[in-house]
C-alpha cells in the first residue's frame, strides 16, 4: 500500500487533503502540532490515519514520522500576511525553518517525493496578469518570502541531492474547514460566518480589488496528480494551482447575496498592508504536466461552502 504523510493535517488544507489520499487508498499520517489546525478537522478519520503530534521543526521526530513513506505532502505553515508582518520571526521559524527540517527528514527517510503548499504571494503586486510561473518574484510581506524560500529550497533539494520535488503555488484556496474565527482568518470563511450570523461583513479597500479563489477540491486532486506524475514532467518544477477566473470580493458578496437570497450590509476599512490588488492564475503549465483541471468552479465551489457553514456553525 502506497504510504503517505501530510505536515499540517489537522489544518484547512492538510486535513482534505488527508481525506482525499483515504479515499484513494494510501495509507496516511498525519502530522501537526496542533498550534493552528485543529482535531475536529480529523475527527471522523482518526481511526483511519496514524496521528503524530509533533512540529516540524523537530528533526528526529519527524525522521521516525517520515519512515517508510512514499510521499510527503508538506502543508504545514504558518499563514497570513498580516501576522507576518506583525511578526516576521514566527513566521520564518516556522515556514523557512520547518521547510528546510521536512526537506532534511524526507531524505534521511528515504521519501520518494515530497510535494510543497507554495503561494502565490511570491509574484507579489505585478500589474501583468495572468500570473506564469516564468515571472519575476516581487514578495510583498515576510510571509511571501517565507513561501518563495521554501521553493528555492524544494529546487535545492531536486537539483543538488535528487529528491524529487514539486512546488505548487496555490491561489487563494477556500472550502469546509477553513477557521473564521481568527483576526487572521481568509476572507471567505469570514464572510460567509458573518453573513450568516446576520451581520455586517467588513471589506478591506473598495472591494474591487480581485483574486483568483481555487475550491479546495481542485487543490487536493492536483496534490495527488502532482506527486503521481513521471518525474521527468514535474521534479524540481513550481507550478500555479488556480482556476484561471478572476473573483472580486464585491462579487463574492453578490454571491453569497444569491444564495442567501437577502441583502448583506457591509462596512469599508483601510486596505490591508503587503495585500497585492489583484491576482490571475495561467494554469497551462499544471495542465500540461499533470493534467490539472479545475472540476469545481467558483460558483459551484461558494455554493458548497455556504452548505458546509450552514450545517457546521
Amino acid at each position: 500500500m502506497t504510504k503517505s504523510v501530510v505536515t499540517g493535517g489537522a489544518g484547512f488544507v492538510g486535513s482534505n487533503l488527508a481525506r482525499h489520499l483515504l479515499t484513494a487508498g494510501h495509507e496516511v499520517t498525519v502530522v501537526d502540532n496542533l498550534s493552528t489546525g485543529r482535531l475536529e478537522n480529523v475527527a471522523d478519520v482518526l481511526n483511519e490515519v496514524r496521528f503524530v503530534e509533533v512540529d516540524v521543526r523537530n528533526r528526529e521526530s519527524l525522521e521516525e514520522a517520515f519512515s517508510g513513506a512514499d510521499y510527503v505532502f508538506h502543508q504545514a505553515a504558518l499563514g497570513s500576511v498580516p501576522r507576518s508582518i506583525d511578526d516576521p520571526w514566527t513566521s520564518h521559524d516556522n515556514n523557512v525553518n520547518g521547510t528546510l527540517t521536512v526537506l532534511l527528514a524526507a531524505q534521511k527517510a528515504g521519501v520518494r517525493r515530497v510535494i510543497y503548499a507554495a503561494s502565490s504571494s511570491a509574484y507579489g503586486d505585478t500589474p501583468t496578469l495572468p500570473k506564469v510561473e516564468t515571472m519575476r518574484s516581487l514578495p510583498l510581506s515576510p510571509y511571501a518570502v517565507t513561501k518563495l524560500v521554501g521553493e528555492l529550497y524544494f529546487n535545492v533539494f531536486y537539483r543538488v541531492y535528487g529528491l524529487e520535488t514539486v512546488a505548487l503555488r496555490y491561489f487563494n484556496i477556500f472550502g469546509p474547514r477553513q477557521n473564521p474565527h481568527t483576526q487572521y482568518s481568509a476572507v471567505i470563511p469570514k464572510f460567509i460566518t458573518a453573513a450568516l450570523k446576520g451581520e455586517p461583513v467588513t471589506v478591506h479597500g473598495d472591494g474591487n480589488q480581485s483574486r483568483d479563489f481555487t475550491y479546495i477540491d481542485n487543490v487536493v486532486e492536483a496534490n495527488l496528480r502532482a506527486a503521481l506524475a513521471p518525474a521527468e514532467q514535474v521534479a524540481g518544477e513550481t507550478f500555479n494551482l488556480g482556476c484561471n477566473d478572476r473573483i472580486s470580493l464585491n462579487r463574492i458578496l453578490g454571491r453569497l447575496e444569491e444564495i442567501l437570497d437577502r441583502p448583506i450590509a457591509r462596512v469599508h476599512v483601510d486596505t490591508r498592508k503587503g495585500d497585492v490588488r489583484d491576482s490571475l492564475a495561467d494554469i497551462s503549465k499544471a495542465q500540461a504536466a499533470f493534467s490539472y483541471e479545475v472540476r469545481v468552479p467558483f460558483p459551484e465551489g461558494l455554493r458548497r461552502t455556504v452548505a458546509w457553514y450552514q450545517q457546521n456553525g
